[in-house]
């Protein structure tokens, strides 16, 4: 499985250049965190698409390692809407929550070493259930569903 700290880097770095668009492997993961992330309002749209550009019919057509996620990065006032986008959970040390900690880093307390969540700021909670393998933090707190914190987005 692909370590999500490229793609926190690979956004936080077109946010900074002021990209329009940013294109990633298309994988469970990318784009479970990237849903999170446009259901939160840092991304306009996810398109499918392949190394060329994004564009659905085609990308039935090629094969798996050309497939792409297309997302369009979203501004407001000529500045970016994500501010900042960091890795929580490492491949040395990974954190792994149960949901009285996942409650307490959504409603202001810290927990094993991770800061509380603020405002406008989400947390993508990797969860062993396979209906909901990824949530936002506050998703998995409403669900009752604990997992693995992978990384939070301001």
């Amino acid at each position: 499985m692909p370590r999500p700290h490229d793609l926190c880097a690979r956004v936080q770095n077109a946010f900074r250049a002021r990209q329009r668009h940013i294109c990633v492997d298309h994988n469970n993961q990318n784009l479970g965190i990237l849903s999170i992330l446009m259901r939160a309002g840092f991304l306009i749209s996810l398109t499918r698409g392949t190394i060329d550009g994004p564009d659905p019919q085609k990308f039935h057509d090629v094969g798996e390692a050309q497939r792409r996620i297309w997302a369009e990065l979203k501004y407001r006032d000529d500045r970016a809407v994500l501010n900042h986008m960091e890795l929580i959970s490492r491949p040395s040390r990974r954190i792994f929550m149960d949901i009285n900690e996942v409650r307490r880093i959504c409603s202001g307390r810290r927990a094993q070493q991770v800061k509380p969540l603020g405002l406008g700021e989400v947390a993508v909670v990797q969860t062993r259930s396979k209906e909901h393998e990824w949530l936002e933090a506050r998703e998995a707190l409403r669900l009752n569903i604990d997992g693995e914190v992978l990384c939070r987005a301001r």
